[in-house]
Parts: C-alpha cells; sequence; structure tokens
C-alpha cells in the first residue's frame, strides 16, 4: 500500500518534571517514522513537509534509512524548522510554546501525492495546511474513495505574543470535518474544538453525519474511544489503557494516529485499529522524545495481523 503523510516538522525541546531536557525531532517525524517501523517494506510512504534550511539535508538523510519511505515530498523553506518547547509538570500539566511556525504546505507540493491508498494528515501546528487546500484534496480523491484520516491535534490552539499556545474554539470545525473517512483528537482537543462545548456522545452524533466513519478520541494512559454510527444508532467502543508510568507522552498522539490508520486500512476495522495503536502509542510513551521510536519496529506489519 501507499500513504501520504501530510504535516509540520518540529525541533521538540522537552523540559521534564525532575529539571533535565530532551530534544530531538517531532511533530510530523513522529507519524512519519512510526508508520515507516509498523509498515511492511513493500508499503511506500510520501511525507509533505517542509524543513528549514538548517535541517532540510539532515531530515532528509534521517528518513532514509527507511527503505519504504519516499522524501521527494520533503521540501526546503527559508529560515527555521518550528521549534516547540513543552514544559512537562508533577501532575501531567504541559505548556506548550511554538516559534518559527512555518507556512502552510500548499497544495502543489501536495498534489503529485494523492494517488495513494491513504492520506494522514496531522495538524501538528494547527496551520500545517489551510482549509481551502484541504478542499482541493478532498476534491482530487473523492472518485476514488481514499480514505483520510484527520488528527485535529493544534487545529484548537491559538498563539500568544510570547508563542505559548492556548485553547480556543474552531468555527469551521464542521467543514474541517466533512468527509473525512476518521477523526482523531484527545479528550482536551474534543472538549474546546467547538463553541456549543458539546459532552463526547453530543459531539459524536454532531460529527458522524457529516459523512465522517468513526471518531476516535484518545485519554493517553486510560485508553482511547471509538464512536460510530450504525443505522442511526451511536455505537461507542471504550479501548483500556495500558499502564506504562511514563511521564512523557510526547508524540504519542502522533504514533497512535498513524498506526490506527494503517492498521484500519489492513483490516477495515476501526476497533481492533484503536486497540492496535493503543498498544503501539503505549509503547512510545516509554521513549524519551523521539530518539528511540525504532523500536516500534517490533509491530512491523507481516503476512498476519500486523501486530
Amino acid at each position: 500500500m501507499k500513504f501520504t503523510v501530510i504535516g509540520h516538522l518540529c525541533l521538540d525541546v522537552i523540559h521534564h518534571p525532575d529539571g533535565t531536557e530532551t530534544k530531538s525531532y517531532g511533530g510530523i517525524y513522529f507519524a512519519v517514522a512510526a508508520l515507516a517501523n509498523i509498515a511492511s517494506k513493500d508499503d511506500v510512504i510520501y511525507p509533505v513537509f517542509g524543513a528549514g534550511e538548517g535541517e532540510f539535508e539532515a531530515v532528509k538523510q534521517i528518513f532514509s534509512r527507511y527503505s519504504n519511505v519516499d522524501t521527494e515530498g520533503v521540501f526546503q523553506i527559508a529560515g527555521e524548522t518550528n521549534h516547540v518547547h513543552l514544559f512537562y509538570g508533577d501532575k501531567g500539566t504541559r505548556t506548550e510554546c511554538s516559534k518559527h511556525i512555518a507556512p502552510p504546505i500548499p497544495f502543489p507540493r501536495i498534489e503529485p501525492y494523492l494517488s495513494v491508498h491513504g492520506i494522514l494528515l496531522n495538524m501538528i501546528s494547527g496551520s500545517d495546511i489551510t482549509l481551502d487546500t484541504l478542499d482541493q484534496i478532498r476534491l482530487s480523491v473523492r472518485s476514488k474513495n481514499t480514505p483520510i484520516h484527520l488528527d485535529v491535534h493544534s487545529l484548537t490552539l491559538g498563539v500568544n505574543s510570547d508563542a505559548t499556545r492556548f485553547r480556543r474554539a474552531v468555527s469551521e470545525w464542521r467543514r474541517w470535518c466533512f468527509m473525512i473517512h476518521s477523526v482523531q483528537m484527545n479528550e482536551e482537543e474534543a472538549a474546546g474544538l467547538t463553541i456549543e462545548k458539546y459532552d463526547e456522545e453530543s459531539f459524536a452524533k454532531q460529527m458522524l453525519p457529516l459523512m465522517v466513519n468513526a471518531l476516535c478520541i484518545t485519554r493517553g494512559a486510560r485508553g482511547a474511544t471509538v464512536f460510530q454510527q450504525e443505522h442511526k444508532h451511536l455505537i461507542r467502543k471504550d479501548i483500556p489503557g495500558i499502564a506504562t508510568g511514563s511521564t512523557d507522552p510526547t508524540g504519542c498522539g502522533d504514533v497512535f494516529g498513524s498506526a490506527f490508520f494503517y492498521q484500519y486500512c489492513r483490516t477495515k476495522n476501526f476497533d481492533s485499529a484503536a486497540e492496535f495503536a493503543n498498544q503501539v502509542a503505549a509503547a512510545n510513551s516509554t521513549f524519551a522524545g523521539s530518539g528511540s521510536i525504532d523500536e516500534l519496529s517490533r509491530f512491523k506489519a507481516s503476512n498476519g495481523n500486523g501486530k
């Protein structure tokens, strides 16, 4: 199978509760690297993102170690790659500070990579693509019924003058989610996405009629919930969490999305996809930053069930 992965690259500086720091590539890097490790050697992954002048060659070199990643869609942008500082507190609190956010990825950069079996769109910065570009993507693949997985991620975050992020509702959330095969967000994003502040089941009832086949709400160590609609009835599936004792969840949502979408494309079953993704994301939570992400290769797909 062939997959296109769209979103912004980040350079993450993770500030741990004990005062230590971890620096590594993040953002769409987590999604692509996780997918490369999970996917079979016969699959092809096309990442589409821009890298700053100082990181462009290094990033392409890093991805070159994966035989199933084609980096022709990676392009150079003027200036620096987005720097993200993540401050974690003792009780799991997190403050995010984003600097040098890249401009939106233009549709002409994406268009050559739309003849694929699936498109993973992760709104890493919240401005990774414009709504008009998403409309162009949808129109381009609609006749092929190509599944699109949208991780809402930072779409619900604004940026203060000091580069810290804050939660805010998205007035056009219905247009963002319309005709998207599966939509992913965590609990905070689900609570903050709409002006109406729906509870989760009411939110799912608003979401699924938008031609969305599945809404997945992730809950960190407490697992995830998948909402689907069957004969106009809301079906809820709760996936139990996996305790790891980790205090660094950086990238786990990105890894969850890659594993979820890949397993869905293999099985056409959202529930089993969420169960698989939960295992992979739990494993990722035991790593500091993205430095050990290649350990996810133990989940590599085979002729079996992909676990």
